[in-house]
């Protein structure tokens, strides 16, 4: 486990209540392996997660099998869950999922192109706030990667969720919390390089707002793909297990 991992385990283990729920659990190590306290490729040891979190063995082992069929943790053919460990960081893992949820959210943004003129209007005024807020955050320092995360995640979501059905929607919970390591990564690469992200986010609002299905759809998937290859150039420097 990396330097640091100690500490935040140990901090977890403090506030878990005894008896805990496979969900809770389940949430807890996932927050870990996404906040980069466990870094890709660390053991995930059945016994040593219960004894840290302060619970019996049977919610751990419910919660890994759920993060293992999630992709979150991974483990050799054949081999015992005590042999898992926090999936790495890949090429071609950045690609599907990224390009995943660029498929799932263009949907949306069609979907949202198609709504009424005054939806549209209202839907706009929200999606410019908040790429408002992006930029803003953005420029503060010191910088809270965070913030600019939920700020940007807030963005994508508002789009989805305006004309979306349930299983368009049901997809992307299930795909989207998947990405959300990489995601972060990305937010933490714009630092220096803003105006780009900002502007894709333009492009997608005024494509929406226009009306224009076919280049809210194309808008959001290429935001998405520059974000994979954004990724893909770091993981080729720091290694498919990744050093950040």
């Amino acid at each position: 486990m990396p330097r640091g991992t100690r500490s935040a385990e140990d901090s977890t283990a403090a506030d878990a209540p005894h008896g805990s729920r496979p969900e809770q659990v389940y949430v807890r190590l996932r927050d870990l392996i996404v906040g980069g306290q466990l870094a890709p490729g660390s053991r995930v040891v059945e016994t040593e997660v219960a004894s840290r979190l302060g619970v019996s063995r049977t919610p751990v082992r419910e919660a890994l099998q759920r993060l293992q069929q999630e992709g979150f943790v991974v483990g050799a053919p054949g081999a015992q869950q005590a042999r898992l460990t926090v999936a790495p960081l890949t090429r071609s893992d950045v690609h599907e999922l990224l390009n995943i949820v660029g498929e799932l959210e263009g949907l949306g943004a069609r979907w949202a192109a198609a709504l009424p003129a005054a939806e549209r209007r209202v839907l706009v005024k929200e999606l410019r706030a908040l790429n408002v807020e992006f930029h803003r955050l953005a420029r503060e320092v010191p910088l809270d990667h965070s913030a600019m995360y939920e700020a940007d995640e807030r963005l994508h979501r508002k789009i989805v969720e305006a004309s979306a059905g349930p299983r368009l929607l049901t997809l992307h919970d299930s795909v989207k919390p998947q990405a959300e390591r990489y995601i972060r990564m990305y937010i933490s690469l714009l630092t220096g390089d803003i105006r780009p992200s900002v502007a894709e986010h333009d492009a997608i609002i005024e494509a929406i707002e226009a009306g224009n299905a076919d280049e809210a759809q194309v808008a959001v998937q290429t935001n998405w793909r520059h974000a994979a290859d954004r990724i893909v150039k770091v993981i080729d420097v720091a290694g498919e297990r990744g050093s950040w």
